[in-house]
């Protein structure tokens, strides 16, 4: 029996034990269909970018580790291995660019300079592929983040260089939204805090609230692009203040009636990110949402389907989201086969997501409506079994992406006949 039957009966299988739960498989395929990550173009490269000169990875508490042979060394070795990665996930996807992969034809091009010129060629190619984009400000690995302050930083010319910077990220965001008829999400993250105690916090508070009202100025058509601010605990160096924390950006987000980023790695490791969703839909049209994985003190390990991505997406789903919460990936690990990553990351989201929809959420809620505590937690737990697998592997071959553990061997031919000549 080829793996196509196999496949397909095991699939009826699953389709009629899902079914005697009142869940219709096949609906549920059709609204993951619908999904569209957006993939994060700085693991392909160890967050390296294409600026000449190249600026090494600083500021902000983040890094890379390893030196796994293959990294995109251009923009075409990047857009092949992106090429790679979307075809073995189901579904159609985006791409989320920062402001440091712009193609500047190998001349110096300070930050506050760059222009929709500088990504024309990343318009161009999404359209060929027909692909959606998003864009990021990068307030990092720069001589004028090297003190771990750029929006907030107390020297106003700093200051501006940033806050011009982050305009001209926006515009190119509108310009991309534009071009490719589908919003772009412009999401601005900084590095700003301090190793050590500051006994004036409120000040850097101060000058990042007047920072963001400058950028936020101009305004563009939502069907353009959407602004989003991502808050951040602490990172490797700015240990004891960051000045974008989460209360911060809540509250600027809500009152300047934009989209608030929640990073699944920016929070304290016992906080429950996943109960964040529920709360902030109250009161959010939408919210920006990073998948990421959080290990000790580093925030972006490659996701795999764990207990906080399985809630997360639980969480999504009971709360009727799926068209409110934009999902991106973010996370870099440069010890491994960067596009391996890219897969593993974005196909563990869309399991969690399909398991998500697949819970007998209409019997969970009858339970929990009665009162019947035990019920509820008893069936929780019988729906932690039930053959997902089955139904993601149909997925996956109804897409035309390789199913089970297929896909490994095809990022392994991918890097001996192409990563393993890159020098």
């Amino acid at each position: 029996m080829s793996n196509e039957s196999n496949i397909r009966k095991s699939y009826e299988l699953a389709r009629e034990r899902y079914e005697a739960l009142g869940i219709d498989t096949e609906e549920i395929m059709r609204t993951l269909s619908k999904v569209s990550l957006s993939l994060h173009c700085w693991q392909g490269d160890d967050v390296g970018g294409f600026e000449k000169p190249a600026a090494s990875l600083s500021g902000g508490g983040i890094q890379v580790t390893g030196n796994y042979p293959g990294k995109a060394r251009s923009i075409e070795e990047l857009r092949a291995d992106l090429k790679e990665a979307y075809s073995l996930i189901p579904g159609r996807h985006r791409l989320n660019l920062h402001a440091i992969y712009g193609e500047f034809q190998g001349k110096l091009i300070d930050r506050d300079q760059i222009t929709p010129a500088h990504f024309a060629g990343w318009i161009d190619w999404a359209k060929q592929r027909r692909l959606k984009l998003d864009f990021n400000a990068t307030c990092f690995s720069h001589p004028k983040a090297d003190d771990g302050f750029t929006l907030s930083h107390r020297d106003k010319g700093i200051r501006d260089f940033w806050i011009e910077h982050s305009k001209r990220c926006r515009e190119i965001s509108a310009v991309m939204g534009r071009e490719l008829h589908d919003p772009c999400i412009h999401n601005l993250w900084i590095p700003d805090g301090s190793k050590d105690h500051s006994v004036d916090r409120f000040s850097y508070r101060a000058f990042l609230l007047d920072s963001l009202d400058k950028i936020f100025a101009i305004p563009y058509p939502s069907n353009e692009m959407k602004d989003a601010v991502e808050s951040k605990l602490f990172g490797i160096g700015s240990e004891a203040f960051v000045v974008g924390s989460h209360e911060f950006y809540m509250g600027y987000a809500l009152s300047r009636k934009k989209m608030v980023c929640i990073d699944m790695g920016h929070f304290h490791p016992t906080e429950s990110v996943s109960d964040k969703i529920s709360s902030l839909l109250q009161f959010f049209d939408e919210i920006l949402l990073h998948v990421s994985r959080g290990v000790r003190w580093d925030s972006d390990h490659v996701v795999i389907l764990n207990d906080d991505v399985r809630s997360l997406a639980e969480e999504i789903v009971r709360s009727n989201a799926l068209n409110r919460v934009n999902i991106a990936l973010d996370f870099f690990d440069g010890s491994l086969n960067r596009i391996g990553a890219w897969v593993i990351g974005a196909r563990s989201t869309l399991k969690a997501l399909l398991a998500a929809l697949l819970e007998p959420r209409g019997k969970l809620r009858a339970f929990e409506n009665k009162g019947d505590n035990f019920g509820r937690l008893a069936l929780l737990e019988e729906a932690r079994v039930l053959p997902l697998g089955a139904v993601w592997d149909y997925y996956c071959m109804n897409s035309g992406v390789l199913t089970g553990e297929e896909w490994i061997a095809e990022v392994h031919r991918y890097e001996q006949t192409v990563l393993s000549k890159r020098s």
